[in-house]
């Protein structure tokens, strides 16, 4: 038998069968993101509180409670999450913020967020006028600006 065709059958079982596993892994990682979702929509709570500060910052730089750092897994420990400093009542307290509403979240100003215990979930009402959104205009690429400039050496029209 051809070398060849025993290096392919062999690479095709090995793809094969990481396939599976990863299938099955992500079932599994799925079943566990939903439990984790309705165990927060479970204990959610309405609280009004002044942002005084967000940005991205590592776990252990966020000024969390040792009891959070400390469950969280050491893979997790390094990475940036998004961090809220805000005025919870009279105390001033960290939140770890969800990723898709964290751009959303006005700085310096009181809104009513929905919590579950250190996780902020939702951004329900703004107080006062809310700031118009400027997204950042995005940068060109090299392909991109090296193209515009050949065209216009060209005489060409310029794409956008």
């Amino acid at each position: 038998m051809n070398p060849w065709v025993i290096v392919l059958i062999v690479v095709t079982v090995v793809i094969t069968v990481a396939l599976v596993v990863l299938y099955f892994l992500g079932k599994r990682a799925q079943k566990k993101q939903e439990e984790q979702q309705a165990m927060l929509e479970s204990h959610k709570q309405t609280v009004s509180m002044l942002i005084i500060d967000k940005k991205r910052m590592k776990l252990r730089d966020a000024g969390l409670p040792q009891m959070v750092i400390d469950q969280t897994p050491k893979l997790m420990r390094g990475s940036k999450l998004p961090i809220i400093k805000a005025k919870v009542g009279p105390q001033i307290t960290s939140l770890i913020c969800d990723e898709k509403i964290f751009d959303s979240v006005p700085v310096k100003k009181e809104v009513k967020a929905v919590i579950s215990g250190i996780y902020v979930i939702g951004v329900k009402g703004l107080h006062g006028k809310q700031p118009q959104s400027t997204a950042p205009v995005k940068k060109k690429g090299r392909f991109k600006r090296a193209l515009e400039m050949a065209q216009e050496k060209a005489g060409a029209k310029p794409l956008k």
